[in-house]
């Protein structure tokens, strides 16, 4: 028989509010861990930077999964493209892609630009059920043989200007990244770039993180 799902939250010492709000305020706005911990030791909440750090790192993927229930459908016209990211000191690529809404499909970490990278990158954006029927990228290469591989019969466009879109959400990414003290691992690159979108994913515009309960898990 089956045990009703457990909250994500059970067995935190804090409320669900409070890791809630922490979560998006640190997603969302360009603060540091530390700056978060100062915001809410005004409110009167004490808790240390390092345990706002492990709830970012242990709940963004559950606030990125809850939130899909707050977008629209993904769409099916793809802008891919990647970008430089900092983490622990070495410049690695950040690929992306989004659709025609705005909406992130996915993200992938990478040391290397090249065919292994864009492969596993669309296997792993494929891999969240949707399809699409046009693919935009810039001209590298390696492009055209993983989307004849993997989405044979997608339009492939690459040309020039049409990555606007994608390019121009890049920036709102990196102006998140600017005042932060740097990325000390690939894990909280990745928290972060799955998850600054989130706050921003219910088509009102309202900020949903807070009223996310993200489920952890059913018991067996």
């Amino acid at each position: 028989m089956t045990s009703p799902s457990v909250s994500a939250f059970a067995g935190f010492r804090f409320p669900r509010e409070v890791i809630s709000v922490a979560v998006r305020w640190y997603l969302r706005y360009g603060l540091s861990y530390r700056d978060v911990e100062e915001l809410l030791a005004e409110r009167g909440v004490d808790v240390d930077h390092v345990t706002i750090y492990r709830w970012v790192q242990r709940f963004t993927p559950e606030f990125v999964e809850a939130a899909r229930t707050c977008r629209r459908v993904p769409g099916d016209r793809w802008f891919v493209d990647e970008t430089y990211v900092k983490v622990n000191g070495r410049w690695t690529y950040l690929y992306r892609a989004i659709d025609q809404y705005g909406q992130v499909i996915d993200v992938w970490l990478s040391v290397r630009r090249d065919l292994t990278a864009a492969r596993a990158f669309f296997r792993r954006a494929l891999a969240t059920g949707a399809v699409p029927v046009e693919v935009t990228t810039d001209r590298a290469p390696v492009y055209p043989r993983v989307l004849d591989e993997l989405i044979p019969g997608a339009l492939h466009d690459t040309e020039q200007y049409a990555n606007n879109t994608i390019e121009a959400d890049h920036g709102r990414l990196k102006a998140r990244l600017r005042p932060m003290r740097g990325l000390k691992t690939f894990r909280s690159a990745r928290a972060l770039a799955t998850g600054h979108d989130v706050p921003r994913t219910d088509p009102t515009g309202r900020p949903v993180i807070a009223s996310l309960e993200p489920i952890a898990r059913s018991g067996g």
